[in-house]
């Protein structure tokens, strides 16, 4: 898990190496309102509290970083924190980032990662808050890309990210009110054209298609109607809807 996610971080370091101030300050259509600077602004701001979760004091920075009067709504936080702290230099942005990502690493790395830790939807294992830290870095890694022009090739990392996005399912129903019929399986096509099935027993709905894709619309960046996945089965349209790998 820790090493998918050092690589996954690497992908990253090895677009914004290669970019000039000009391209820092690239809006992300996929992040409207957001520039390149602006994603890793926050990508440095969410390691940071993955840092203070992973050594127990996730409350006290929440705390702390919101002034005792945090927003009810994550995606509001986020846009609050980044307002906050945009408009520093590229230079401090990103050894900020890059440094920051390294002792994200060093603090899951220093206990076992079965242990609890505190996180924005609750408390869970170390290895699931490593597991969205993964999935935050590659979402916001293809946002990036796709701003500048860079092209990424999918890579068995994937399976982490479609392993929590099928686990948090009931959590996702539970968010929105809903709930499940029966257990879901997803079964998918990885980057080498193998097979990577999740499912807990006999299934009534069936997700299939292409893992980047079920990773991609379970990180809210398309639609399932413009993807390879088809489901069947009782809950198949709300689990294309619902299925979410964030708070």
């Amino acid at each position: 898990m820790l090493e998918a996610l050092r690589a996954q971080r690497d992908e990253l370091d090895g677009i914004l190496a290669g970019l000039d101030d000009d391209r820092w300050a690239t809006p992300t259509p996929r992040c409207p309102g957001w520039t390149v600077s602006d994603v890793v602004l926050h990508l440095a701001q969410t390691d940071e509290a993955a840092v203070a979760s992973a050594q127990g004091r996730f409350m006290s920075f929440v705390s702390a970083a919101g002034g005792g009067q945090g927003p009810q709504d994550v995606d509001e936080a986020a846009a609050m924190l980044v307002a906050a702290e945009r408009g520093g230099s590229v230079e401090q942005l990103y050894s900020r980032w890059r440094d920051g990502a390294e002792v994200q690493l060093a603090s899951l790395a220093e206990g076992d990662l079965s242990r609890r830790v505190t996180w924005v939807a609750g408390e869970m294992a170390a290895r699931t808050l490593a597991t969205t830290r993964l999935t935050e870095c590659w979402i916001h890694t293809g946002d990036i890309a796709d701003a500048v022009g860079v092209n990424l090739e999918p890579t068995d990392r994937l399976w982490h990210i479609a392993r929590l996005a099928w686990r948090t399912l009931p959590y996702a129903f539970a968010r929105a009110g809903r709930s499940l019929e029966g257990s879901v399986a997803v079964v998918l096509t990885a980057p080498d054209e193998t097979t990577w099935e999740f499912r807990d027993g006999d299934a009534l709905t069936t997700i299939t298609g292409r893992a980047e894709d079920f990773c991609l619309v379970a990180g809210r960046r398309v639609a399932p109607s413009v993807t390879s996945l088809v489901g069947e089965g009782p809950d198949a349209d709300a689990v294309l809807e619902l299925v979410r790998t964030f708070a």
